[in-house]
């Protein structure tokens, strides 16, 4: 995989409706914009804050404690503003219940339930040796995608390679659920095809917030719409800009995809090595048209 320098390292893709820093939505500072992707335990300009304002016998609970207490203090505990009304994500009026606990709000959690089920229009596509790729999307050496979303939420999901190369795959039963951990470059769930099974390795570390049913009722929906309809989670990362560095994006993605098809082809022979510079059609179920190959052999080269 490629290794990238994190020194100035920037999320691409990123997309919010509002990108104003918490701590100026609480009214605490004047101006400061989130150039975090509201990563708020790995951000530099939070821990200041809260170190600056613990030294003024606000109590420190852990990250985004600084911007919760103080709208505590500055609201009426009778009259105390939704956040999401705050923010401006919501513009009808509502009180807060939960005394800015919002971990533990039912409310809270429809709104992201809502707007992590909500897939994001259609991203224009590349192509690599016959394979799509979607722009804008981190890709993961296993052949699963990142994709960045408002509020710094990741979308996961497989690539085409990997699904034209296991055409029949189908989750297996161990899906994950909401509050699963899943670790970086460790095994987080599996696909399962013809009684064979192959263990994915994750692209990033967090906590799964949102998980795909409509793909776990209908597997053929992520072989079908990889990148769009079928996602399979959305999480929530605990160091997304550590995490992204050394996935690949843009020209660095294409370049890869072009050199995962060479191997392929070169796992069926000699005479199939200069297959990939054609232009052709991959088959959408290479393991089912070449099962001589060996199912762990698949594995072994493309899923780390």
């Amino acid at each position: 995989m490629k290794k990238s320098n994190t020194k100035g390292f920037k999320v691409k893709g990123f997309q919010v409706v509002e990108n104003e820093c918490i701590w100026m939505k609480a009214g605490i500072v004047n101006f400061h914009i989130c150039d975090n992707a509201y990563d708020c335990n790995d951000c530099k300009f939070d821990k200041a804050m809260t170190i600056a304002l613990s030294k003024k016998d606000i109590t420190r609970a852990g990250a985004g404690a600084g911007w919760s207490v103080t709208l505590k203090e500055k609201y009426d505990g009778s009259s105390r503003p939704c956040r999401h009304v705050i923010t401006g994500r919501i513009q009808q009026p509502k009180i807060c219940t939960h005394n800015y606990e919002c971990h533990d709000c039912a409310f809270d959690q429809m709104l992201d339930n809502i707007e992590t089920s909500e897939a994001r229009p259609q991203s224009e596509f590349l192509k690599a040796s016959g394979y799509d790729l979607a722009k804008d999307y981190y890709y993961h050496d296993g052949h699963t995608w990142v994709r960045v979303e408002h509020g710094g939420m990741a979308r996961i999901g497989f690539d085409d390679f990997i699904m034209r190369l296991f055409g029949k795959a189908e989750l297996s039963k161990n899906l994950l659920t909401l509050g699963s951990r899943i670790n970086k470059g460790e095994a987080g769930w599996s696909i399962i095809q013809n009684n064979n099974e192959a263990k994915i390795t994750s692209p990033l570390t967090g906590t799964i917030i949102s998980v795909n049913q409509r793909v776990k009722e209908n597997p053929n929906i992520m072989h079908t719409d990889p990148y769009q309809n079928g996602w399979l989670y959305i999480v929530e990362p605990d160091s997304p800009k550590k995490d992204l560095a050394d996935l690949y994006f843009g020209e660095e993605s294409t370049s890869w995809m072009d050199q995962e098809s060479g191997k392929l082809m070169k796992l069926m022979g000699p005479e199939y090595e200069n297959l990939a510079a054609t232009g052709g059609e991959p088959v959408k179920d290479f393991f089912g048209f070449n099962p001589e190959i060996g199912w762990d052999k698949l594995v072994n080269t493309f899923l780390k």
